[in-house]
């Protein structure tokens, strides 16, 4: 599960732009959200990464369904 404190984000964009699942996204003024929640594998990418502390993952990482794995595939040019 992945939990987006609102409040203590500052909008930088780090989160979203390292999430290799594509699970986060922003809006029109910058502030994260989690665009497709089932697509979140658990990584801790972005939770590491926060300066702001914003981002909180809860549980055990797990496999990207194979939907989002192709996906990412592509993206990356693979």
């Amino acid at each position: 599960m992945l939990v987006i404190y609102q409040k203590w984000c500052k909008a930088c964009g780090i989160c979203y732009d390292l999430c290799p699942q594509g699970t986060l996204a922003a809006d029109e003024e910058g502030k994260v959200y989690i665009t497709y929640p089932e697509t979140c594998t658990g990584c801790k990418i972005c939770e590491l990464h926060c300066p702001d502390f914003a981002i909180l993952v809860i549980g055990e990482p797990r496999k990207a369904p194979k939907a989002v794995e192709k996906q990412g595939k592509i993206n990356q040019g693979s």
